[in-house]
């Protein structure tokens, strides 16, 4: 046991490290002036956008067969599950115990993708996962499977990330609330522009025009496109704000998820896409190659993001501008992240596993499940601030809790390290 916890501890140490190191790069990027603000926020719209999409694409596709799409219903079930809970858990605690609106994404969405696929890249460096492979199964297929359930994860992940996030961490703006103020800021949109334009230079992520009217312009400009102009402006508001909130679910990477479902389920495009070209894969060379090679730079460059924010919150909290992390907010997101959701999560799982048939006799598939709702905040969380506008303070604070929660996982959750000796365990049982 005292050597199982040890792989699994250097096997997250080091995925965390690396996690910490690319971070650091990104600091250094921005503090060398190798990259700017206005960078990060592309870099981010991109990773959300077109990257993401495309691994999703790439991984969902390769791993959903005809044969295998109901061993990801758990999976789907399991995620939203957890990610609502959160979403309360946040709520209740900026509503009772007076935190900032950040707590509640930081609490509610984690880290599905980066951290998790880095995490079994080095667990396999260990040799610990060989533990968990069944006979007839092989290394290079169980790790594929498990980047594939962490991917199917991460849409739900990305789906309440960017339609709920937003509305989330803008908790004085909430969506439904209007004002004569509202009004009078579309009225005047173009004033503002040119004002705001005037003193773009007193900071690198200053916005050019009022927080409100560009989100929901972009969000107008959303409807437009799949209503028109003239019919939406026909319906009531409440209604238009419904259909808003909907459409914020059909995102860039449910659509690459979608794309992926749709290729692995259709055997004639399975082949095309995945087989080798000497056996019916005409694709494969060309094109998901190249969706593979763009789908790998999501993980580093959002992380990179990361850095570029800690390096401008790093700079103001010198000049004394910026006072550094808030103690209890903070610590209650490392509590609920690193202890409460290791312990449920493996507690629930255990219990599926060995006293139910609602998980298939697949260790790798428990030891993933355990890990999804653990772990530190989720990336992709600066992704959503850089995106909707949210204000330099928040992006400043979410990226050092980010920082933070990474140098923290490996440390602070010992329960969650003991996964790959637990699912053996059951398995065994």
């Amino acid at each position: 046991m005292s050597s199982s916890f040890l792989s699994s501890f250097l096997g997250a140490l080091q995925a965390s490290l690396s996690v910490l190191l690319v971070i650091l790069y990104g600091v250094i990027a921005s503090q060398y002036k190798l990259l700017d603000g206005p960078s990060a926020k592309k870099i981010s719209a991109a990773c959300v956008r077109l990257f993401l999409p495309a691994l999703l694409i790439t991984k969902v596709g390769s791993e959903l067969e005809a044969g295998t799409g109901t061993r990801y219903v758990p999976i789907l079930i399991w995620a939203v599950l957890y990610s609502l809970v959160s979403i309360g858990i946040g709520l209740l605690a900026v509503k009772f115990l007076k935190f900032p609106a950040w707590v509640t994404p930081a609490v509610a969405f984690n880290n599905t993708t980066s951290l998790p696929l880095l995490l079994i890249e080095s667990l396999r460096s260990t040799g610990i996962l060989d533990r968990l492979i069944l006979d007839g199964d092989s290394t290079e297929k169980a790790i594929s499977r498990a980047q594939s359930y962490f991917l199917v994860c991460a849409i739900v992940g990305n789906c309440f990330t960017f339609a709920i996030g937003p509305r989330l961490i803008d908790a004085e703006n909430a969506p439904g609330e209007s004002s004569d103020d509202e009004d009078e800021e579309d009225a005047d949109g173009a004033d503002d522009d040119a004002a705001e334009r005037g003193s773009i230079n007193e900071g690198e992520l200053t916005s050019l025009l009022p927080h409100r009217v560009r989100k929901a312009g972009g969000r107008a400009h959303r409807q437009v496109f799949f209503l028109g102009k003239q019919n939406l402006e026909k319906l009531s508001p409440r209604t238009q704000e419904v259909l808003i909130f909907l459409f914020d679910f059909l995102n860039a990477p449910l659509l690459g998820a979608v794309i992926g479902a749709i290729i692995g389920l259709t055997p004639p495009l399975h082949r095309a896409f995945f087989n080798d070209s000497n056996d019916g894969g005409f694709l494969n060379a060309w094109l998901t190659s190249s969706l593979k090679k763009i789908g790998e730079l999501f993980v580093t460059l959002q992380v990179v993001v990361v850095g570029m924010s800690l390096s401008s919150s790093l700079r103001k909290m010198k000049r004394g501008e910026d006072k550094g992390l808030p103690l209890l907010p903070t610590a209650f997101v490392m509590l609920i992240r690193l202890v409460v959701w290791p312990l449920i999560s493996i507690a629930v799982i255990w219990v599926l596993a060995t006293k139910t048939d609602t998980l298939q006799q697949d260790p790798i598939l428990w030891f993933t499940m355990m890990l999804m709702p653990t772990g530190p905040t989720a990336m992709k969380l600066i992704a959503m601030a850089e995106v909707n506008g949210a204000d330099e303070d928040d992006k400043m604070v979410i990226s050092k809790v980010l920082t933070v929660s990474c140098r923290d996982s490996p440390k602070s959750s010992g329960l969650e390290l003991e996964t790959p000796s637990l699912a053996c365990t059951i398995e065994r049982g």
